[in-house]
């Protein structure tokens, strides 16, 4: 487009500029222009470096962005330090160390400008003399912010569109304010809005952010902002972060589908909401850290989470309140943890929780009035030493448990009320203290209260109906009910110990239970279950048990496995050794007989496990020898405190044997914070030494994950001996495996098929899903499948052709999709 002229109409009121003239350059008509001119810009390219110092008006040709380009080689490309009018032009710069729009004084209208540009900024304000109104622009830069206000600028932008920025959409800093009305920021990179340093304040009402490749809204150093009817979603960061002072107002927004926090806040922030909602978040919707940091939300909604955490998450000495707020659809409600902490939440309802509606621990304290919490695993849950607070007047409906007091939290719970849980309605183990003063339980598909481990804790004018095994369950010493009543009886307890006796029990329908197990325990000891994966071993009699030279012929019959079997022996024969120095009245050197499996699935380890603990009972180290196999699945459980329970019982089953905890790094996954495997790794870690001669732990898995999972607890790697590596199968070990399965169920390869067979592993992908011996297998049952379908025609097969397998049996190899 080749450059145009300039019409400038005169507009002062002296007769004589009163008039107009064209001018070959925007230069040339500048320099004649006075405040109050207009100034007529032809379409065309002009590449020229502007300077507005008069209130003068440019436009060009009105609804036609486009046809007017400024775009000067480098520099700014239009600079206004008057109150002018811009409009309907289109601004490109090229100058990576400036800005291509530069507001520097005055309060100047800029109107339908786009600016396309490749420079530090597409508008930049700048000086506390620059308040322009911006209406209707649209700003597109990937090499840099698409809109800057610093160094004490403002102005108002209304209707405007950042669509591209390689850095910051809107950056604010140096004490800008600025306000922005209705504008939509999308497409940029690092951060969304960003306002940062003190001073600095942005209002931003009915405006959206959204598919940022960062953080949403940032708020940082002692920086300000305000959102009204804003909309945050689809970042690949956080929703919006709030650092060091730094205060946010949100009222009425929408922040969703953010994969990370939706809102994260620390180091002394303030944050207030009200009718805002915030979902489908990946991690928290709330996160709040560190002293002085707070929030405060008022009549919003927080659901569907998407990912694994909770949806409040309260730490480090944080403060968080809650008033007429819904929590629903999350993995956890309220997570309050840390001395310090404090949650407050009244007149809300939490619901549909999978785990914990309230959890309290590390010496928090939460203070829940008023509420409704339904359909949860657990109503609320005070962990250890030091956590407490207050429930009351809450309502507690269809959970599992409804509260949950362990390992010395003392909490106080008033007039709450607990209605068809699946478990306890309240619960109190491990030490746990806590208050009950007219609390009720309906409806329980269990106890009503279950006080146990001598628990100290105090229940005054409590009243249970309905509970299926009992309205209280008490152990012997601990626990004081006052005033109690139960529908089971009738009548009222009075200032009684539930260590009091047998007569007074069954008087109030209190049973004690301490004395009765301490009873039954010397006479009929609990039966331990079967544990999974020992497949009867563990049923044999002693008599029957094989001796080491069988089980490691057997060790020695697999297929491959060179370096494990060499391992095996090693530790067999240090073993073996150390038994007859010890008879022979010697030292004998300690074996720790734990030990880590790494390789990858189908390479032997379960059977290997199973070998091992075979020969260690046949050495007289373990008792039984069998094995019992779990994973995470088996070790954590739903809600805090479960998990230690569960990892106590597998270990349990497996005294006197093999514990086998395949992939073992699921219980300590990647950035998993606060995740409830770490619980079953320090109750195994504590269970290893207190019963380290009664169970052998083996823990298996990925190489590389293995190598982490031996990092998540100083006392992991040390409670392990030796780490053996299961290699995976070649051609001809698979082959073997195939070759030992045909002679298993009476088959044989036919002419060529062993041959077809080794080319045939050799091309098979070994991607993820490559299952080594397990992938053998199932190319013997392919083949025995095709071979069915082939012999099933023949009218009268013989014995070869019922039992040869020839290489058109062979499956298929899998085509892997071709890389993107």
């Amino acid at each position: 487009m080749a450059q145009g002229t300039v019409q400038v109409t005169h507009g002062g009121s002296s007769r004589w500029r009163r008039r107009s003239g064209e001018y070959p350059t925007l230069a040339a008509a500048l320099a004649v222009a006075g405040d109050g001119d207009v100034l007529s810009i032809a379409p065309g390219t002009y590449r020229e470096n502007l300077v507005l110092n008069h209130a003068v008006t440019l436009r060009g040709p009105e609804g036609s962005v486009g046809s007017v380009r400024i775009a000067p080689l480098d520099g700014v490309a239009l600079t206004v330090r008057a109150s002018a009018v811009v409009q309907d032009l289109h601004l490109e710069g090229q100058d990576r160390a400036a800005p291509a729009l530069l507001v520097e004084e005055g309060s100047p209208e800029l109107t339908d400008l786009r600016v396309s540009t490749r420079s530090a900024a597409g508008i930049e304000v700048r000086g506390g003399a620059a308040r322009p109104l911006v209406r209707r622009c649209t700003v597109e830069n990937p090499a840099g912010v698409g809109i800057a206000v610093l160094d004490g600028g403002g102005g108002v932008f209304e209707e405007c569109e950042v669509v591209a920025a390689g850095q910051t959409g809107v950056s604010v800093r140096g004490g800008g304010r600025p306000r922005l009305e209705r504008c939509r920021i999308h497409h940029a990179s690092g951060a969304g809005i960003a306002v940062t340093g003190e001073g600095s304040g942005l209002e931003a009402l009915g405006c959206e952010v959204y598919e940022i490749k960062g953080t949403g809204v940032q708020i940082a150093a002692r920086a300000a902002a305000r959102l009204t009817d804003c909309a945050v979603h689809r970042t690949s960061a956080d929703g919006v972060t709030l650092d060091t002072d730094a205060v946010l107002t949100l009222a009425g927004c929408d922040i969703h589908d953010i994969p990370e926090n939706a809102v994260d806040l620390r180091s002394r922030s303030v944050l207030t909401l009200s009718r805002t909602t915030v979902r489908r978040f990946g991690r928290n919707g709330l996160s709040v850290w560190d002293p002085g940091t707070r929030v405060d939300a008022e009549s919003c909604e927080i659901h569907d989470s998407t990912g694994d955490y909770p949806a409040v998450w309260i730490s480090d000495g944080a403060t968080a309140s809650l008033s007429s707020c819904r929590v629903h659809d999350v993995p956890d409600a309220v997570f309050v943890l840390d001395r310090g902490s404090r949650a407050d939440v009244v007149d809300s309802d939490l619901s549909q929780v999978r785990n914990t509606a309230v959890s309290v621990s590390d010496g928090a304290t939460a203070q829940v009035d008023d509420c409704r919490i339904r359909e949860a695993a657990t109503g609320a849950w005070f962990r250890d030493h030091g956590s407490g607070g207050t429930l009351a007047n809450c309502t507690i409906d269809a959970v599992q448990t409804g509260v949950i007091v362990t390992k010395g939290a003392d909490p106080a719970l008033e007039r709450c009320t607990v209605s068809s849980p699946s478990e306890a309605g309240f619960y109190v183990s491990a030490g746990g203290r806590g208050s009950f003063q007219s609390c009720r339980v309906t409806g329980s598909s269990g106890f009503g209260f279950h006080v146990i481990d001598g628990c100290r804790t105090t229940l005054t004018r409590c009243h249970t109906e309905r509970c299926a095994r009992g309205g209280y369950e008490f152990a012997e010493d601990g626990p004081v009910a006052d005033d109690c009543t139960s529908d089971e009886s009738g009548s009222r307890l009075a200032a009684q110990s539930a260590g009091a006796g047998a007569l007074a029990a069954e008087r109030t329908g209190i049973r004690t239970v301490g004395a009765v197990r301490g009873a039954a325990a010397e006479a009929a000891p609990l039966p331990v279950p079967a544990p999974r994966g020992a497949e009867g071993a563990d049923r044999e009699p002693a008599g029957a048990a094989r001796g080491s030279g069988e089980v490691l012929g057997q060790l020695d019959a697999l297929v491959g496995l060179d370096s494990v079997k060499r391992e095996v022996r090693a530790l067999t024969d240090m073993i073996e050794v150390g038994r007859r120095r010890q008879q022979a009245g010697l030292k004998a050197a300690s074996v720790r007989r734990h030990l880590v499996f790494t390789g990858s699935p189908g390479t032997g380890k379960t059977t290997v496990a199973r070998l091992y603990g075979e020969i260690l009972a046949s050495l007289g180290v373990l008792e039984r020898g069998h094995l019992v196999e779990v994973s995470r699945v088996d070790l954590v459980g739903e809600h805090i405190g479960s998990t230690a329970i569960r990892t106590q019982e597998a270990f349990d089953r497996a005294r006197g044997g093999v514990l086998f905890i395949d992939e073992a790094y699921a219980l300590a996954p990647e950035d998993s914070g606060r995740d409830f495997g770490r619980e079953a790794i320090d109750t195994l870690v504590k269970l290893m030494e207190d019963h380290r001669d009664a169970v052998v732990v083996i823990v298996a898995g990925y190489t590389a994950e293995m190598d982490r999972f031996l990092t998540v607890n100083p006392g992991v790697a040390s409670r392990f001996s030796r780490t053996i590596t299961f290699g995976d199968y070649g051609p001809e070990e698979l082959l073997r495996i195939v070759e030992q399965q045909a002679e298993e169920h009476e088959y044989r390869l036919g002419e060529g098929t062993a041959k077809a067979l080794l080319t045939y592993f050799a091309e098979l992908p070994k991607g993820p899903a490559f299952g080594n011996g397990r992938t053998a297998r199932q190319t013997f049952e392919s083949m025995v499948e095709r071979h069915a379908g082939r012999v099933a025609q023949l009218s009268d097969p013989g014995t070869d052709e019922l039992t040869l397998l020839f290489p058109e049996d062979l499956p298929t190899l899998p085509v892997l999709p071709a890389p993107c």
